[in-house]
């Protein structure tokens, strides 16, 4: 029996430089804050630094307006706050906007916004008239609010670390994915492109999986959620097909693609991606047998009744604290992913 099947929840390698709790309570600078989006994620990140999380109060009054409190000091501080903009995504945001206001007012001396997926990435330009970048719009606003730095995973698009005039960290859940289906020894893979567009991710990826052939799916988008797959460029007859995109939503063009992988002749097929959307009706499409495993990360925290047999969850906090101690210590984050 595969012990990693059944929602497994499993944390990314342990790094060389990992900091311990002695060395943090010397630096009392880092602090680390959570919105209400991810708690466990960053719960996580927290034990992989050695550090607990700051004490905040959060909470939403009568008319649905939301209020933070930070309950310590940080004047002087580097804080970082961790919060995806994930469903419910404008309140996931505007907490965020307010946390960075607060530790502003605070004096506090650099906040990072750590945001481990990035909401209304995919109106990143305009494909119509009278259209919003939103993408850009939210940039924006999370700049006016006073944050110093970014850190982001996996943004849908290399495009969006240009919308800020600030640093942004952008790094990437990969280096997770690819040690869990290099663990697995799968026979004869080939790793598959959902569209054109994922290319350059999936020969990335392939290229990590001892340069495995790459196939790449031609797929035609009708409408906002809704894409019609038309066929596979690429031979994946035999092989153990492995889909990669950035992020799995309403699930539709990962199972319309595998669907088209089987009936090309792939003997088994792996989906993977860093961000767990998944608006409905993605877990009846993704749970119906069509896939040997959905591979994902905790970039998004999922629901227990959205668990099903298929489904791995990997854990990136250690890749995120990992990045929070490096940017802490003005040393390189690029080196992780060489």
């Amino acid at each position: 029996m595969n012990p990693y099947r059944g929602s497994a929840v499993l944390s990314s390698a342990t790094f060389k430089e990992q900091p311990t709790a002695t060395g943090l309570s010397e630096n009392t600078r880092l602090r680390l804050f959570s919105g209400s989006a991810n708690v466990p994620l960053s719960q996580e990140i927290a034990r992989y630094l050695g550090m607990d999380l700051g004490p905040m109060i959060r909470k939403r009054f009568a008319d649905g307006e939301l209020y933070v409190q930070i309950q310590e000091s940080i004047r002087g501080c580097d804080v970082y706050l961790i919060q995806p903009s994930c469903r419910p995504v404008n309140d996931n945001l505007m907490e965020l906007l307010i946390m960075i206001d607060a530790c502003r007012r605070a004096s506090a001396r650099q906040v990072t916004a750590v945001i481990p997926y990035y909401g209304y990435a995919r109106a990143d330009r305009k494909t119509a008239g009278r259209e919003s970048i939103t993408a850009k719009l939210v940039g924006n606003l999370l700049t006016e609010a006073g944050a110093d730095r970014i850190l982001a995973m996996d943004l849908h698009s290399a495009q969006i670390q240009g919308y800020f005039d600030l640093p942004v960290d952008h790094i990437y859940g990969s280096p997770v994915l690819l040690d869990y289906l290099a663990s697995k020894q799968l026979p004869d893979l080939v790793v598959v492109s959902p569209d054109v567009g994922g290319v350059a991710r999936a020969r990335a990826f392939a290229k990590k999986l001892d340069d495995a052939p790459l196939a790449i799916i031609d797929k035609r988008r009708q409408a906002h959620n809704v894409a019609e797959v038309l066929n596979v460029i690429g031979d994946v007859k035999g092989k153990t097909a492995v889909l990669v995109d950035d992020m799995i939503d309403t699930g539709g063009t990962i199972t319309e693609g595998a669907k088209l992988l089987r009936e090309a002749g792939a003997s088994q097929v792996y989906a993977c991606a860093t961000h767990a959307v998944f608006s409905p009706p993605a877990i009846e499409r993704l749970s119906t047998g069509l896939f040997e495993e959905v591979i994902v990360t905790n970039t998004i925290p999922i629901a227990e009744s959205d668990h099903f047999s298929q489904l791995v969850v990997l854990s990136v906090a250690n890749l995120l604290g990992e990045t929070i101690w490096r940017i802490h210590e003005d040393s390189s984050v690029s080196s992780m992913f060489r």
